[in-house]
């Protein structure tokens, strides 16, 4: 099988970190906070503006790229999935759209945060239509937090939704939630499963 897995929100906490240097950032700009901990984006985290929204994380994103690190288990049971004859595909949205990047900096920050955190993968694929990947790559399983994308990539195929607040109310048809990284392992066991049931 190709099982695709997405970065932000899923090989990391990116929600906890958006929230706690975010915090730091708007209430030493403000002097209060209102947090909205169900929000996905700083802009409605925090209620600002969308240009407060990129001040903030172009302060945060390169170190939040570096030193972040990711989910417990996450490299263990991405390895497990290898060895049992699985591709993996990172699938990110992670671009220049929020960053300095002339000189391709963030690739380069993101190949060597993968290689420092053990995680293993066949092929990384930056993209902002996750759906329109998953298809061209024949992708079988794919584990994403964002709700548009899982949205739209379960129209097609099975997906591991990583639970967050923003996504907790979030289910339908190939929609399989999952709270951390070895329930991630069980709910593509049950895929595996229903698909080999479906073909014999």
């Amino acid at each position: 099988m190709r099982i695709g897995i997405d970065i932000d929100g899923v090989l990391t906490n990116v929600i906890r970190y958006a929230c706690d240097y975010g915090s730091k950032y708007f209430f030493e700009k403000y002097g209060e906070l209102d947090i909205n901990i169900n929000a996905w984006s700083l802009k409605d985290m925090f209620g600002v503006s969308d240009e407060e929204d990129k001040e903030c994380w172009l302060s945060l994103v390169k170190n939040y790229s570096i030193n972040e690190p990711a989910r417990p288990f996450a490299a263990e049971i991405i390895k497990k999935m290898r060895e049992e004859n699985n591709e993996i595909y990172i699938i990110t949205a992670r671009s220049a759209s929020k960053w300095d990047d002339e000189d391709g900096e963030m690739n380069h920050i993101l190949t060597q945060w993968l290689k420092n955190n053990h995680i293993q993968y066949d092929k990384l694929i930056i993209s902002n239509d996750k759906l329109e990947m998953c298809k061209k790559y024949h992708i079988n399983i794919m584990v994403e937090d964002k709700t548009e994308n899982i949205n739209s990539i379960s129209t097609e195929l099975p997906v591991i939704c990583f639970h967050e607040n923003h996504n907790k109310n979030l289910n339908g048809k190939n929609i399989y939630r999952a709270y951390s990284w070895y329930d991630v392992y069980y709910k593509y066991l049950l895929i595996k499963e229903d698909v080999y049931h479906e073909k014999n």
